[in-house]
This record gives structure tokens, sequence and C-alpha cells, in this order.
């Protein structure tokens, strides 16, 4: 367990100064191919989607309870919102960093199997390899795909909380709140397609790691 968190760290580093081809043999060594790597990957920006899944519903249930305004510290209740937004936008980032980090070892992983195609002698395995590229392809596309889709989903909602906000800061008064309010039904329409498509990524992720094990 020792040597795989220090290999895992030694790997971190040679990969945060871009040596990508040091980095896959260094995880090779400790038997982590691109096919491990990339099921990892899935699982990490699944996890990263679950979260912002949460995040944004939780935004959501304050943004609501503070146009229900019934009285209080205006100031405290925009810090509250100021608050969720700030982390939203800090999950959201965390995706669209998870999906890179998919894409970026699922093309190595391509590119490695389609080469190593020519060096078969047999045709049989080799065309049983090709087939189960394909396969892995597909599959992959309709995950990526997926991702794609809840992720540009993100933007809309952080921009239409940023306007809120925005409103907010500079018209901390009940009449501000209540102007708010019909704008509520647009916000919460975006966040519910959101977390409809965040849903479907992640089952879409799971089979994609159940189908790789």
């Amino acid at each position: 367990m020792k040597k795989y968190t220090f290999a895992l760290l030694v790997a971190a580093v040679l990969l945060s100064f871009g040596c990508q081809k040091t980095y896959y043999k260094t995880m090779e060594a400790f038997g982590k191919h691109k096919r491990d790597l990339l099921v990892d990957r899935v699982e990490d920006a699944r996890d990263a989607q679950q979260d912002t899944k949460e995040q944004f519903a939780s935004a959501l249930e304050k943004f609501t309870a503070v146009l229900d305004y019934q009285g209080g510290d205006l100031q405290e209740k925009y810090d509250q919102l100021n608050q969720e937004y700030q982390k939203s936008s800090s999950k959201a980032s965390a995706v669209s960093k998870r999906i890179d980090d998919v894409e970026s070892v699922s093309e190595d992983l391509f590119r490695e199997w389609e080469n190593e195609l020519a060096e078969y002698r047999d045709e049989k395995l080799r065309n049983s390899s090709k087939n189960k590229l394909d396969q892995t392809k597909n599959r992959y596309n309709q995950l990526i795909n997926a991702m794609k889709k809840a992720e540009a989903k993100i933007d809309p909602v952080l921009s239409a909380f940023h306007d809120q906000l925005l409103y907010l800061k500079h018209n901390l008064n009940a009449q501000a709140i209540s102007s708010l309010q019909t704008e509520l039904s647009s916000v919460e329409a975006d966040i519910e397609s959101l977390i409809r498509e965040m849903e479907n990524s992640i089952a879409q992720a799971n089979d994609f790691i159940k189908a790789m094990e």
C-alpha cells in the first residue's frame, strides 16, 4: 500500500511537469495501465458530478429560502448566497477538470491500442482486439457525450446565480428580493434540467466502469 501511494505521489509530480510518457511508465511499473487509469478518472469525474449535483441542489434550496424573505439581516442572507455560489463555481470547475482528465487518458489509450493492432501475427486475435476496441470506443463516446451535455448545463445556472447576486449586492432590500422571485421558476427549471443530465451522466459512468472491469 505504501509503495503504491508513493508511486501515485511520484506520478503526480511527473504529470505536473508535463512528463506524460514517464508518468505512464511509472504507473505501469506499479500495475496501473492506461485502461486502469481511464477507469480511475471516470470514477473521479462521476464523483465530481455527484458532488456538483448535490451542491447545486443545496444552492437552490438556500436561494429559495432567501427569496421567501420574512425579515432579518439582508447582508447575512446575501453572504449565505454568495458562499453557495462560490461553492457551486468551485464544484463546476472540478467537473470540467475531471472531464479533461478523462479525455486526455482516453486519447492516449485508444491511440496505443490502435497502434498495437499492427503487432498481431494472429489475425483472429487481432480482429477480436479490434472489435473490443470499437466496442470500448462506442461506450466511451456515449459516456463523454453525456458528461459534456451535463457540463454544458452548468454555466447557464452559474450565470443566473451570479446575476441574482449582483442585483442583491447593490439592492439589499425587501423590494429587490421580491423582484427576484419572478426569476425563481426559471432558475429552478435550469437546475432540475442540470440535475437530470448529471444523473444520466453518472449512470453512464457506472455502466462504463462496470463494462471495463
